[in-house]
């Protein structure tokens, strides 16, 4: 399913975010007559959607809901107020891109900036880490040489501390969305790797 969420400017933080976990409430409720197996229901997304399929496994945590999802997949996602840092200690693809990312946050997508910034709907990477041990199986994928590298990959250590994380995947010398290009050996790395991790974590 390709889940129809509001987009930002129209609709701010969290209402986006509600609308991914709704449908995986929907989906989860109505799995017989979707002909999906219950049991079987995986969630995830690519950059931005990677961002609101993180906010949406915040909501389940925050509901006691994890077990609704056998595995997410975010992958290549916005995480936390990294950008607002220091672009002196970041990677040349983070600091290209700094100065967008802090006026995408506070123009589009926040309702309330000041208000949300310690929000984990805002930011998923600022989840207590009492809340990461409720997440659901997480399996997180990344490129070398992403604008997003250093924020996901602090996430992921976070999660491995919680128990929840299955695998980190960092595709060596890819850059952001340059494994969706298809017949370039990125995308041939990144998803043999995406189709080995659910044929392991989902369907056995």
């Amino acid at each position: 399913f390709n889940v129809d969420y509001r987009l930002a400017p129209e609709t701010k933080c969290p209402n986006n975010v509600k609308d991914f976990y709704e449908s995986i409430k929907y989906i989860s409720n109505n799995a017989y007559s979707l002909r999906v197996d219950s049991k079987k229901i995986a969630i995830g997304g690519d950059s931005g959607g990677g961002y609101i399929c993180l906010g949406a496994m915040v909501l389940l945590a925050q509901h006691e809901e994890a077990h609704l999802i056998k595995l997410a997949i975010p992958s290549i996602p916005m995480v936390d107020d990294y950008c607002f840092s220091d672009p002196a200690s970041m990677t040349v693809e983070e600091r290209e891109v700094v100065f967008h990312m802090r006026k995408i946050y506070k123009t589009l997508i926040a309702a309330d900036f000041d208000a949300q910034m310690s929000d984990p709907l805002l930011f998923p990477g600022k989840v207590s880490d009492e809340l990461l041990q409720k997440f659901p199986p997480t399996i997180i994928s990344e490129v070398e040489f992403d604008m997003f590298i250093t924020e996901a990959t602090r996430l992921a250590s976070r999660i491995r501390r919680a128990g929840r994380l299955l695998e980190l995947i960092v595709i060596p010398g890819a850059h952001h969305m340059s494994i969706h290009m298809p017949g370039t050996q990125s995308n041939r790395v990144w998803s043999d790797a995406i189709k080995t991790a659910i044929d392991e974590y989902l369907h056995k």
